[in-house]
């Protein structure tokens, strides 16, 4: 079983300083009749949230101190694989996470009963096709091998990414649920490895060259150095109706809390969405 290395962000919570001085607030108090206990301060709401570390937790940092001028403190930890977050945000660890598109969550939801609810749509990190061997689409060779995660809820993506690169024709075209089974033609007779690799271990499977090519989200490929619009022989092409935005995700009921509805409105806001794209340069790309 995976191990998951988890940390802290100790610093993405923005404290409030007081404006007055101790001794102002003595004043005040005194000639009111106040205790002086916690009058000038604003209370902040803490939001624990489960996130992937890029590019999640860094859009997650950024708007940290916009989340404090509305009163809410985040508490980000870092997960590494895809378990974790809805592990722990189903045993009530997290009030939230933000990590996984829609196609996926509802695969989860299937296996494993959880009774989670998709608070809002913050972003799409586009899939790509990388090759160590290779320096285009049209070099593949005849007999090449595809690899992507075990990750079934991916399968589709992938499959509908080779269709739009034309390297193979699905009958009934992109769709996420599409199969190896839906291929009508595949002139170069390519083979397909879909299982015994993790999503977040495919950039070391292309550092090795285990593969003639190999998919891998945009969120890894940037973790292990890669530009995905630089690196990639052909990436995948989005917007807000692509199924596999990047959701934040609640336990059913709580995407109706005031601090749930907040967090979502400032990542969805414009100051959020300027940054992902000049940060990120297209291999990030928001959606609202």
């Amino acid at each position: 079983m995976m191990k998951t290395f988890l940390r802290t962000i100790g610093v993405v919570g923005v404290s409030f300083a007081l404006v007055a001085c101790g001794t102002a607030d003595e004043e005040e108090n005194n000639s009111t009749g106040g205790d002086g206990e916690g009058e000038g301060e604003e209370e902040l709401t803490t939001v624990s949230i489960s996130a992937s570390n890029v590019p999640h937790a860094e859009i997650l940092e950024f708007a940290s101190s916009q989340l404090a001028e509305e009163g809410i403190e985040l508490d980000i930890h870092i997960a590494n694989d895809y378990i974790f977050p809805n592990v722990g945000l189903d045993s009530n660890e997290f009030d939230a996470n933000y990590f996984q598109h829609r196609p996926y969550l509802e695969s989860q939801i299937a296996e494993n009963g959880f009774d989670f609810t998709e608070a809002g749509a913050i972003h799409l990190e586009p899939m790509g096709l990388y090759s160590q061997e290779h320096d285009s689409i049209d070099a593949i060779p005849d007999g090449a091998t595809v690899l992507m995660s075990n990750s079934v809820a991916d399968h589709g993506r992938v499959y509908s990414l080779l269709h739009e690169a034309g390297l193979i024709t699905l009958e009934e075209g992109p769709g996420v649920d599409v199969t190896e089974q839906d291929i009508s033609e595949n002139p170069k007779n390519l083979t397909f490895q879909t299982s015994g690799v993790d999503a977040e271990l495919l950039p070391t499977a292309y550092e090795q060259n285990q593969a003639d090519i190999i998919a891998i989200n945009s969120n890894y490929a940037i973790g292990a150095g890669l530009s995905p619009l630089e690196d990639s022989l052909y990436i995948e092409e989005g917007d807000e109706n692509n199924p596999y935005v990047n959701l934040i995700v609640v336990r059913t009921g709580d995407e109706d809390r005031p601090e749930i509805q907040t967090l979502v409105d400032v990542l969805q806001s414009e100051e959020v969405q300027s940054f992902i794209e000049d940060e990120y340069a297209g291999a990030v790309v928001p959606v609202q």
